[in-house]
């Protein structure tokens, strides 16, 4: 079959155009993207396919696609539709969004390596030192996991339990001091005691931390380098993915880290954070706990600059934010 726009020849059973976006055979035009805060989810996707098939077709222009041993998320080579293996079976992933790529040019990323490389005086001439052994450009896959946390724990109130301290310190000077007069003078035999009474002061207090998270982790087993530590893409500026403004042979590559295992991954590295939050205001803590809650994901594909320098014979490696120009972190 055909397009009667373009006139490009498409796949059995396709409803719209990979070129051209026409509706075809009479499809129904594509729907309006939903709100990113209100997107359809991919738990409520009907089953596509089988888990062990060999082929399925596209959700959104019906074309092959042919999962490879391994694979658990896909995106459509000809439209951008992405699919995505559950326990279930293969289901369509409803909100597939993606960050516009900014820095189209090696140079400019060229020039964040250079930037970062260089920092300091005693390593002012590195880059100029180094050779690019290896670059390229693709979009990464990351699940998005909101997260909603909740840490309780409690703490030693150091000021409070050395105010403590310091006081019974004192009572005893005191008490000591009349010990030693009522023994040393008698005072016609009789020693005159003081009985000092009140609260006992507890220095342990509870407090609660809770967070708000868009977690992004990678899709890519094999590309743990990749997740961001203390590194924050620009979520805010994210929009649904078009294939059509992805550069003409830049690899969008797919994953084998389906949305169940992101969100386990998602659930053990908010509760470090959590962690890390609460160790920042209290040093004495005990009794951590953090309840995570996550909800459905989205499938996000993150422009990356790839750059491998060589230089003195150690090689190190930079990943540049194709998006904002910034530099994810350093191997």
């Amino acid at each position: 079959m055909f397009c009667t726009k373009c006139g490009a020849q498409l796949p059995d059973g396709a409803q719209f155009c990979y070129k051209c976006g026409t509706p075809v055979g009479g499809a129904a035009a594509a729907p309006a993207a939903a709100s990113a805060a209100t997107p359809a989810t991919a738990a409520s996707s009907p089953t596509l396919a089988a888990a062990g098939v060999q082929e399925l077709k596209c959700p959104a222009c019906g074309a092959p696609i042919k999962p490879t041993f391994g694979e658990m998320v896909i995106t459509c080579e000809y439209c951008g539709g992405s699919v995505t293996l559950g326990g279930a079976g293969w289901k369509e992933i409803s909100k597939h969004t993606m960050l516009p790529l900014k820095i189209l040019d090696r140079n400019a990323a060229l020039k964040a390596v250079e930037v970062y490389v260089d920092q300091g005086f005693l390593h002012r001439n590195d880059f100029k030192e180094s050779k690019v052994a290896e670059e390229r450009l693709s979009y990464v896959p990351f699940w998005v996991m909101p997260a909603s946390a909740s840490t309780t724990y409690q703490y030693q109130a150091v000021g409070t339990a050395i105010g403590a301290t310091a006081g019974t310190v004192a009572a005893s000077a005191v008490l000591g001091s009349v010990l030693g007069g009522a023994i040393g003078g008698r005072r016609g035999g009789v020693a005159v005691i003081p009985i000092m009474g009140g609260p006992v002061v507890n220095p342990t207090r509870s407090e609660t931390v809770s967070g708000q998270y868009e977690y992004p982790v990678v899709a890519v087993k094999a590309m743990t380098a990749y997740q961001p530590k203390d590194y924050q893409f620009g979520l805010g500026d994210r929009t649904f993915f078009d294939k059509k403004t992805i550069p003409d042979g830049t690899p969008i590559l797919n994953g084998d880290l389906g949305e169940d295992a992101a969100r386990h991954a998602a659930q053990a590295y908010v509760q470090q954070l959590q962690s890390e939050e609460v160790h920042k205001k209290h040093n004495m803590v005990s009794q951590l706990r953090t309840q995570v809650d996550i909800s459905d994901g989205e499938l996000l594909h993150v422009p990356i600059w790839y750059f491998r320098l060589d230089r003195k014979g150690q090689s190190t490696t930079v990943l540049i934010d194709g998006h904002a120009g910034r530099v994810i972190r350093t191997i």
